[in-house]
């Protein structure tokens, strides 16, 4: 049910049935063009080669991923699938967690690896590794948190969360040094990705079950489990809904205007990233808020988000510029 505290509603609107889909209720084939995957990543081959499987698999035309993970790490990779790769930039900025083994280079006391751990919880400052796909060059990163989970002789197990762009090796090469016994990572694998979490994730034998299983029998009810829709996608992002007069005019890179607004989630600000809904709740286009929450509230007039990125197709529902 729907957090009605979450909203401001600006007007009354109802949609126009004839027009767009509710994301559930897509034709099967479009609705696999518009998908995302949460995938578990096994250990082994690289990110790319893993969309490049999916790829294979649904005789998809594009397939993208957020946030590479090297071979030999595990865990959460959300892979998007043709339309859906448009939104690969708001995934790839979204905050991550890891469960990691850190190998100690000397026994060290408990405390004091306590104590070091702790005093890299919040703002600290990280070079790239060597083989990295970024610039090698100094950057701040925010660790939110980091969680002692267990220490065995010079193995140490923790939970991280932290700011995207983040190196959980050059991390515990930076504590190793701080403890003056040097230190590696040994093991790692990531829990969540933005607001996906491992408890969601599928392999890549499923994906493959449910493919086959839809092209044999018709069966759609399992591919639609593991392929969501890509509105799934944005689901930490906050969201402004238009009315149907509205969408066509954003389709083709319009600005949306206050006249054009439903309702909106409380507490946006000025140039945040948001997500531009219809009232199917389909995903019509990512913007920059150009108000705040409260001026959306209270203004009769003016542009509410600049339109960044556009997600729907262009006819989706008909030109009705005049009255939007």
């Amino acid at each position: 049910m729907e957090d009605r505290t979450l909203w401001v509603v600006k007007k009354d609107e109802e949609t126009n049935e004839k027009y767009g889909h509710y994301p559930h209720e897509r034709p099967i084939e479009e609705h696999i063009k518009n998908g995302i995957i949460i995938l578990d990543k096994p250990s082994g081959p690289t990110s790319h080669q893993v969309a490049a499987w999916v790829k294979e698999i649904l005789g998809a035309k594009k397939v993208g991923h957020s946030g590479t993970l090297d071979p030999h790490v595990t865990g959460v990779l959300p892979t998007t699938i043709d339309n859906a790769t448009k939104i690969i930039p708001v995934l790839l900025n979204s905050g991550k967690e890891y469960v990691a083994i850190m190998r100690l280079h000397k026994e060290v006391d408990e405390n004091q690896i306590r104590t070091v751990m702790n005093d890299f919880v919040g703002i600290i400052t990280q070079m790239p590794p060597v083989k990295s796909a970024v610039k090698r060059e100094l950057r701040d990163r925010h660790i939110y948190s980091l969680n002692i989970l267990e220490i065995d002789g010079q193995d140490v197990l923790f939970r991280t969360s932290v700011e995207a762009g983040t190196y959980i090796r050059t991390l515990c090469v930076d504590i190793g040094k701080k403890l003056g016994v040097n230190a590696h990572m040994h093991e790692l694998r990531r829990t969540r990705a933005g607001p996906f979490k491992e408890d969601k994730t599928i392999i890549l034998h499923d994906l493959k079950d449910a493919y086959m299983f839809w092209k044999e029998s018709g069966e759609e009810k399992y591919l639609r489990e593991i392929i969501k829709p890509i509105e799934f996608g944005v689901q930490h992002l906050k969201k402004v809904i238009i009315k149907d007069s509205a969408v066509s005019a954003i389709a083709h890179g319009a600005p949306l205007h206050i006249v054009g607004l439903v309702k909106f989630n409380k507490n946006i600000s000025t140039d945040e990233i948001i997500a531009i809904m219809s009232l199917k709740g389909e995903l019509v286009a990512l913007g920059s808020a150009q108000m705040t929450s409260k001026d959306m509230e209270f203004k009769r007039k003016g542009v509410v988000s600049k339109t960044t990125r556009i997600i729907i197709k262009q006819d989706t529902y008909p030109k009705m510029w005049k009255t939007a």
